[in-house]
Formats: structure tokens, C-alpha cells, sequence
């Protein structure tokens, strides 16, 4: 009898023990997960800057927000800008200097500055397709952001550069859910296999960005070339370019145009008279008076 009671016994034991081990288990997967974003409860009256928002877990996937007064979600739209810097270098705060200019020419428009992961010469790290995922990451984050900063889903997504070819590549490629109703890019690069024999030091860039030639790993190139993924339900655009740029030839955006005009997608372009890769104030300002005009006719 006493056996019996003992078997018994040591037969709940072991339950326990089971069920014990399964909620520490349980525990620890609910402690380990990802928290849900919190709402933020700001008041839409009120304007708001949140600096260094993150948007994933490496420390250079963070964002700058400029929220304005009075915005709702009915009517505010989100202009975002990507920083150039040959993927490789560059910050948000690139945006600072163009934000005067945007807040007197956009009205009703919110602003993102974003920063993403560079490409390290020195270790190889961070390699391309790195930044498009960190784009991709960003506008997922933002799209899940817009109800608590009372937005509206009507996106512009820009930059300058490398940032410019990062906008274009997300808005003809990756822009699934229809996010980003317009793109806008400075002298960007728009096809990488032409653009890598542009010089020595490009050519060596795109070669460790991408990895190898286009001949060697032409699928890279290919799928890294906003120009490659234009059809006719691209969305606006509007690029500009500097005749006498040594940086990104203006033969990128002669293509890009060609492409969009082969497939009927409203764009904007002007190409600057001896203008190399940035422009003046003046002209700069004068441009983004022309870009408030075409997005109040694309997208109002």
C-alpha cells in the first residue's frame, strides 16, 4: 500500500514539475516579445517634434517627426526624406536645412527625416539590399504611427542622391500597399549597371555595395534599378538633375525620364544649367515651389 501511495505521489510530482516547466516556458516568451506600440495620446492642436524615434533595433534605424499644429487625419498629408551620402555616410539632419523651405511651400504636411543603415567600406558590412529593407521597415513603422499622429495615409516619399534612388526604388518596387502617392528625388541614381563604369571611385562602390560587376551578378544590379521596375501604375514623380554633375550623371535622369514618358506616369523634371550634385539656396527654393504645385495637382 505504502508502494502505491509512493508511485502515486511521485506521479503528481511529475505533473508538476511538466506544468511548472511549460509556464516558465510560457513566461518567457511572453517577457521575450516584442511590446506592442503604445498609443501616444498627443493633442493634434499642439505642434510636436519626436527626435530619434526608432523604427527597428540597429541604432541607425531612427527618424526625426515634425508634427504640426492643428494636423487631422482627414487632410494632413507626410512628406519623408531620405539623406544621401553614397550609402556610406550622411545623417537626417540633412533635412534641416530644406525644412524652412518645405514648411512654407507644403501646407497641411507633416515631415520625417530617416536615417538607415550605411554601407562600411572598411568591414563590408551592411551591403545592399540592407538600406531598401531599412526603407521597407520605416514606411511599416510610419504607416502603423499615422492614426496616433493624426496623418492621413497620403504619403511623399523623397531624398537626395542616394536617398533619392532609395525614394524611387521603394515607390516603383516595394510600394505594395499603395503608401506613397508621389516620390521625389535630387540627382539620384536610377540604373547601376550604366552608372558603375561613370568613374574609378564608382565603380568601386558599386561594386562592394552590390557585390561583383554587372556581368558577374547582373541580378543585383538589376533588381537594385528603380528604372527597371517603372510600369504604368507608377506613381508621380519628380526628379531634378545638374547638367554639370561629376557625382551621379545626369544621364540617370535622362533615362529615368525616358522611362516614365514609355509608360504615361505623370513626372516633373527640370534639369539645372551648369548645376552639379546640390544646388544653390536660391534654386533649391525654387524647386521645392515647383514640387508644392505638382503634388497639390497629383494628389489634392
Amino acid at each position: 500500500m505504502k508502494l502505491i501511495n509512493r508511485l502515486a505521489m511521485q506521479k503528481i510530482s511529475n505533473i508538476f514539475s511538466r506544468v511548472s516547466i511549460i509556464l516558465i516556458f510560457t513566461f518567457l516568451i511572453v517577457a521575450c516579445s516584442e511590446p506592442e506600440e503604445a498609443p501616444l495620446n498627443l493633442d493634434s492642436s499642439v505642434a510636436v517634434e519626436i527626435k530619434d524615434d526608432p523604427y527597428g533595433n540597429h541604432s541607425r534605424q531612427i527618424l526625426d517627426v515634425y508634427l504640426p499644429a492643428n494636423r487631422s487625419s482627414d487632410r494632413t498629408k507626410l512628406f519623408i526624406w531620405i539623406h544621401g551620402g553614397a550609402w556610406t555616410d550622411g545623417d537626417k539632419s540633412e533635412f534641416v536645412q530644406f525644412k524652412p523651405w518645405l514648411e512654407a511651400e507644403l501646407e497641411d504636411y507633416a515631415f520625417v527625416a530617416v536615417n538607415y543603415r550605411l554601407y562600411n567600406i572598411t568591414t563590408g558590412s551592411n551591403k545592399f539590399p540592407n538600406q531598401e529593407e531599412d526603407i521597407q521597415n520605416m514606411l511599416d513603422y510610419v504607416k502603423s504611427r499615422l492614426n496616433d499622429w493624426d496623418l492621413s495615409n497620403d504619403v511623399i516619399l523623397a531624398g537626395g542622391s542616394a536617398g533619392g534612388h532609395l525614394a524611387l526604388l521603394h515607390s516603383y518596387k516595394n510600394n505594395n500597399d499603395g503608401l506613397v502617392k508621389a516620390t521625389v528625388a535630387f540627382f539620384p541614381p536610377t540604373d547601376f549597371p550604366t552608372f558603375h563604369g561613370f568613374n574609378f571611385l564608382t565603380t568601386a562602390l558599386i561594386e562592394a555595395l552590390i557585390g561583383g560587376t554587372p556581368n558577374s551578378n547582373p541580378t543585383s544590379y538589376a533588381n537594385s534599378s528603380p528604372v527597371n521596375f517603372i510600369g504604368t501604375s507608377s506613381i508621380p514623380t519628380v526628379f531634378f538633375h545638374g547638367t554639370a554633375d561629376n557625382v551621379v550623371p545626369i544621364q540617370q535622369s535622362y533615362l529615368l525620364e525616358e522611362k516614365l514618358e514609355e509608360a504615361n506616369v505623370p513626372f516633373l523634371n527640370e534639369y539645372i544649367q551648369g548645376g552639379g550634385h546640390g544646388f544653390s539656396q536660391a534654386v533649391n527654393q525654387d524647386l521645392i515651389a515647383k514640387v508644392a504645385v505638382f503634388l497639390k495637382a497629383q494628389i489634392e
